[in-house]
């Protein structure tokens, strides 16, 4: 059965998530609803057309940083510098760029501008982070934002939420 949620600041246990993952339907973008969704293993995903969905999934990805090993075709990239890459530095072109990104088997995207403005608001918190990639465009000599992600940063896990790369290898 479906759990509505109401203005209580409440999400009910996820073990009561459906098989594909959602947990509850509605309530707000606000941040303590955010922030308690991501303490509890929950995020928003929806298309603009639906309520707020929520979800915990049962099997996520998840990378230890000290136990990745990098690739040796990704090594040679890193080696070549091609890319620049910084932190922080412009998370709402980050956001608007994931936005725009068309993927296979999706209309359009499920970050809506209540998302871009609720997330905006954690990135002023210090909460979301963006990392951006930049290239040195050849002709002008200035460099291009060419990809990057945002996502949440609590200290001892950081939450991606979503990419976008416009050249080859950009969003490695």
């Amino acid at each position: 059965s479906m759990y509505y949620l109401s203005k209580d600041l409440y999400f009910p246990p996820v073990e009561s998530s459906s098989p594909e993952g959602i947990i509850a339907v509605g309530g707000d973008l606000s941040i303590p609803r955010l922030l308690l969704a991501y303490e509890n293993g929950i995020f928003p995903w929806y298309d603009s057309e639906d309520p707020i969905i929520w979800w915990s999934p049962p099997k996520r990805m998840v990378v230890f940083p000290d136990k990745y090993k990098v690739s040796k075709s990704m090594r040679n990239i890193l080696n070549q510098k091609k890319f620049t890459i910084t932190v922080n530095t412009c998370f709402t072109r980050v956001i608007k760029n994931c936005q725009k990104t068309i993927r296979k088997g999706q209309n359009g995207t499920w970050i809506t501008t209540d998302i871009i403005r609720a997330y905006t608001k954690l990135h002023d918190l210090g909460i979301a982070k963006s990392v951006e990639v930049w290239q040195r465009n050849t002709i002008n000599d200035e460099l291009e934002l060419v990809g990057g992600l945002y996502g949440l940063d609590f200290g001892t896990v950081f939450c991606g939420e979503s990419m976008f790369s416009k050249v080859n290898n950009a969003s490695k």
